[in-house]
């Protein structure tokens, strides 16, 4: 894009009219950037109007909005100012998998994790029947004499079902709550699978979110997920992602973080309501 074009024109002026506000008030890039743990560089993009320089309109529309409000702006004039002028199909966000180093774990999806793991759980199934049904026939028990003498009626089948009707596992499912607490100053969003968002905003140190447990698959975005703390009850989960990344379609999911753990630590995943390890 030229220096003419006259799109460049109007999205600089908002870029001018922050540059313009911070000079007035005497303030410094690195003031602004030591108030809104906004980097630098990201700084220079938005009062030069490089907006394809972050990494997504959401990113450029919150990072303006503080640049506003702590040079004496209206941050959500400026928001809506921005986004209207930048349009749907003017930006285009840079894909989260540009920003993954080629070793990061983090880029092993979390669903493959549960696929792989069930796999080897019916491999084991059918192992095991496979040898039973071995040591059955070599002793040369008839099978039904044998299940009449190890399943009677009375003993084992669980009051309330139906004889022969396979019981259901009795193995908890994961549980939360799942927490996400801020170290430092972080934008985020959290939403569904299908699109509805569940939270949309800057968290400040010290602040928390309790995903809702009506949350069916819970997702989030955010650029610097290494200073989020995010807990499963009381099992504290590894980083979602390197620092200042961008990452997005991560699964928040309990029985998705605690597989995360285990991955981490090499383990199978914590059972449900299990401590972490070191308490």
């Amino acid at each position: 894009m030229s220096e003419a074009d006259p799109e460049q024109m109007v999205t600089n002026s908002i870029g001018d009219k922050l540059r313009k506000a911070r000079e007035g008030n005497d303030l410094t890039l690195e003031d602004v950037a030591n108030r809104t743990r906004i980097p630098i560089r990201h700084l220079q993009n938005i009062e030069n109007g490089e907006w394809d320089a972050l990494p997504a309109p959401t990113y450029a529309i919150g990072f303006a909005r503080s640049y506003a409000n702590v040079v004496g702006l209206n941050g959500s004039e400026i928001g809506v100012e921005l986004r209207e002028e930048l349009g749907a199909g003017q930006h285009r966000p840079v894909p989260a998998t540009a920003y993954y180093e080629p070793a990061d774990p983090a880029r092993v999806p979390p669903r493959s994790l549960a696929i792989i793991a069930g796999a080897i759980a019916l491999l084991l199934i059918i192992g095991y029947a496979v040898w039973r049904s071995g040591a059955v026939d070599d002793s040369g028990v008839d099978r039904a004499e044998v299940v009449e003498v190890e399943t009677p009626l009375d003993e084992a089948t669980p009051a309330g079902t139906v004889p022969g009707q396979a019981s259901a596992p009795a193995t908890p499912p994961a549980t939360g709550p799942v927490t996400l607490t801020a170290t430092e100053e972080v934008w985020l969003r959290i939403y569904e699978e299908g699109g509805e968002r569940l939270l949309e905003k800057i968290m400040t140190p010290g602040e928390s979110y309790v995903i809702p447990s009506t949350a069916q698959r819970p997702l989030i975005l955010t650029g610097r997920p290494n200073v989020l703390r995010v807990t499963v009850g009381s099992t504290e989960i590894p980083a979602l992602g390197p620092a200042e990344r961008t990452i997005s379609d991560v699964s928040l999911a309990p029985a998705d973080l605690l597989a995360r753990a285990g991955a981490a630590q090499g383990t199978a995943p914590p059972a449900a309501g299990a401590a972490p390890s070191g308490q």
